[in-house]
């Protein structure tokens, strides 16, 4: 970072940051009156508008969000998205982006309480949460979670690296996770999701924030899963993701 960017990133990153977690806060109560009054269908619209304020949020540092799709994705039947995983922006994003789909997320069982919105969304929001000490309990969650988006004809956002990557570069994808999913929602429709530069945001950590990237979202054609042995299908769906990442 150069030295003149550099001292604008830092006021620009105070600023980010008392944005988002306002925006957290104020959503919160919003989030808790939608789901008592209206169930998780009010819940879902809420948690729309907060992720676009989550998006439009990054503008303060000058980030620019593109999303590319060039397919036409199925309606009213169930999908799974698997995309590589670079930042805490790319939940807000998937999630703004696809929201016609009705995205529900795979995450970690810690992320389930203490973040304003964010906990109360991943419980109440039919989102599943796993341990990932816990092989059973995550085993049997991806299983209901998997019969779940097939009789509700939803979307399912996958992270198979499992954590973060910090520079950009693809992790190894664990296949745990796809298969439940593919097992128990044999309908589904995989569509792989390529994540670039969201990395770049925090390459500096947490403070200051880097400033002016170029975060893109690229849809790739989606896959049918009839007639394929699920190993073919990871591998397929694994490469088609990494091997559009730009480093």
């Amino acid at each position: 970072m150069s030295f003149l960017k550099k001292i604008i990133a830092y006021p620009l990153s105070i600023i980010y940051y008392c944005c988002f977690g306002l925006i957290l806060v104020i959503f919160h109560p919003i989030l808790w009156i939608s789901f008592k009054l209206g169930g998780t269908k009010a819940l879902r619209i809420a948690v729309d508008y907060l992720n676009l304020c989550l998006v439009r949020c990054l503008h303060i540092l000058g980030t620019k969000v593109s999303f590319q799709n060039k397919y036409q994705l199925p309606k009213n039947e169930p999908i799974i998205f698997v995309s590589n995983h670079q930042s805490l922006n790319d939940v807000s994003s998937i999630s703004w982006y696809l929201r016609k789909f009705n995205p529900k997320f795979v995450s970690k069982k810690e992320l389930g309480n203490g973040i304003p919105s964010v906990s109360f969304n991943l419980r109440q929001g039919e989102n599943v949460l796993i341990d990932r000490d816990n092989p059973k309990q995550a085993l049997v969650a991806l299983k209901k979670f998997g019969q779940f988006i097939e009789k509700k004809k939803f979307s399912a956002v996958l992270f198979p690296e499992g954590t973060r990557s910090k520079n950009g570069v693809p992790k190894r994808f664990s296949e745990n996770g796809l298969k439940m999913l593919v097992k128990y929602s044999p309908t589904a429709v995989i569509v792989p999701i390529t994540i670039n530069n969201s990395w770049k945001i925090v390459k500096h950590g947490k403070f200051p924030l880097e400033i002016g990237v170029h975060l893109t979202l690229e849809i790739h054609k989606p896959i049918q899963t009839n007639d394929i042995k699920f190993a073919e299908l990871f591998e397929k769906v694994e490469q088609t993701v990494k091997n559009a990442v730009i480093l």
